[in-house]
């Protein structure tokens, strides 16, 4: 059996801090410099997800379902998912992984933009895939 308690943990995390930056963004009384370390910290916690994401489905498709040979990269893992019934839209997770990779490797403001106007998304698609997986209802 896998245990999803990491999963859940990151997930909740970053759903925790998007909402404070969306709550502080429009803030006057707020510093551009405590606004951008919100920011950061959302996207950081969002790579951090998506690769926890990516690694439990991993171990889902290899202990739940006993497939063999689990490629051990994102693009596959998700597709072979989508092949045994969870029925997620590839395009999405395929774009919440390059934004992953963009932020990573070139931190620029435009990067940046684009994997903030994907985590609202991103914890909209992920909630439901925890919940199929964990067999766990998400608590808000």
């Amino acid at each position: 059996m896998v245990e999803y308690e990491k999963f859940k943990k990151s997930l909740k995390r970053l759903e925790e801090q998007y909402q404070n930056f969306i709550k502080i963004k429009s803030e006057e009384t707020i510093s551009i410099l405590t606004k951008e370390a919100v920011r950061e910290s959302v996207i950081q916690r969002f790579e951090t997800c998506y690769d926890t994401i990516w690694k439990h489905l991993k171990k889902y498709l290899e202990i739940e379902l006993g497939l063999p040979d689990v490629p051990n990269s994102p693009k596959p893992i998700f597709r072979l998912v989508n092949e045994n019934n969870l029925h997620l839209e590839l395009e999405k997770w395929f774009e919440y992984g390059q934004a992953r990779i963009d932020t990573s490797h070139d931190y620029s403001e435009e990067k940046a933009k684009i994997a903030i106007e994907l985590i609202n998304d991103f914890i909209k698609d992920a909630i439901p895939l925890y919940e199929t997986i964990s067999k766990e209802k998400w608590e808000h």
